[in-house]
């Protein structure tokens, strides 16, 4: 009787010992998976805040590569020039594999939130994006090989002030949309959990970028281009995009609002980091 009783005490045992020495391992497991297949995931909270929390996942994951990974790499003493190049091709690929993701949430999506993303895919997303943000990129590109770098290097400290006062109005007035319903009447439990996805997601992209970096064997500076390039996003599009179609869901924003913050914050931990190891050696 005793052996009988005994059996089921040691598997349990045994199991708990597995996970506690492999705990490291499958909590980033949990975290990849969690990106790639956030459905079962989402599906344990209230069905209306899952479905929010999805779309705004959906519109961070479909944007492409934040122009401010440069600036980030270029403080860490990354390849300048290969974060660039990432930042220019996903930007130059984004009518393509923007409506490709919409798409594919959408099969996980239900209901009104399925349609919003077909809305998202179908109603004028790639013209969007060519105009607001390919046309621009290549037409600064040109301008910049045309004038030359003595001509433009003067106009340098107007245009990043020009540039920052927009981000800051874009956030400002898309921020509107959704803040004062949490400040007013905040749902502490939709907050904690859209921060922590978001933190959870920023987390995995930068951690894929350092696995991508350790599989193609890359340099030390590439490494950290690739990181800041796989781990920030063009969220200014995003929520331009989810003012334009998600007006009726403002709290779909939330997502995209906490991501474009917390990657800022993870990238200053990744870019401490970086400095700390170089000057150890």
């Amino acid at each position: 009787m005793s052996d009988t009783t005994e059996a089921p005490k040691d598997r349990v045992a045994a199991v708990s010992h597995f996970i506690h020495r492999h705990f490291i391992w499958l909590l980033i497991s949990s975290l990849m998976i969690a990106a790639l297949l956030p459905g079962p995931g989402l599906s344990i909270n209230e069905p209306d805040e899952a479905q929010h929390v999805l779309v705004g996942l959906a519109l961070i994951a479909a944007m492409p590569i934040a122009g401010s990974s440069t600036a980030w790499t270029q403080n860490a003493n990354g390849d300048v020039a290969l974060s660039l190049a990432l930042v220019l091709f996903s930007t130059l690929l984004s009518p393509l594999t923007t409506p490709l993701v919409f798409d594919a949430v959408e099969q996980m999506a239900a209901g009104e939130y399925a349609e919003a993303l077909d809305r998202l895919e179908s109603q004028g997303t790639s013209f969007l994006l060519i105009g607001c943000v390919v046309f621009p990129s290549i037409l600064g590109i040109g301008l910049h090989r045309f004038l030359g770098e003595e001509k433009t290097r003067p106009a340098m400290p107007f245009l990043k002030l020009v540039n920052s006062v927009n981000l800051l109005l874009l956030n400002y007035s898309n921020a509107a949309v959704s803040l004062p319903q949490l400040v007013t009447d905040p749902d502490w439990d939709y907050i904690l959990v859209t921060l922590a996805v978001a933190l959870l997601l920023c987390i995995v992209g930068f951690v894929s970028g350092w696995l991508v970096s350790q599989m193609l064997r890359a340099t030390r500076p590439q490494q950290i281009s690739l990181m800041f390039a796989l781990g920030m996003n063009n969220n200014g599009t995003g929520l331009v995009l989810a003012s334009m179609a998600l007006a009726q869901y403002p709290t779909v924003m939330l997502p995209v609002i906490f991501y474009n913050l917390i990657q800022h914050l993870v990238a200053g931990v990744v870019d401490s980091a970086w400095t700390k190891v170089i000057d150890k050696e």
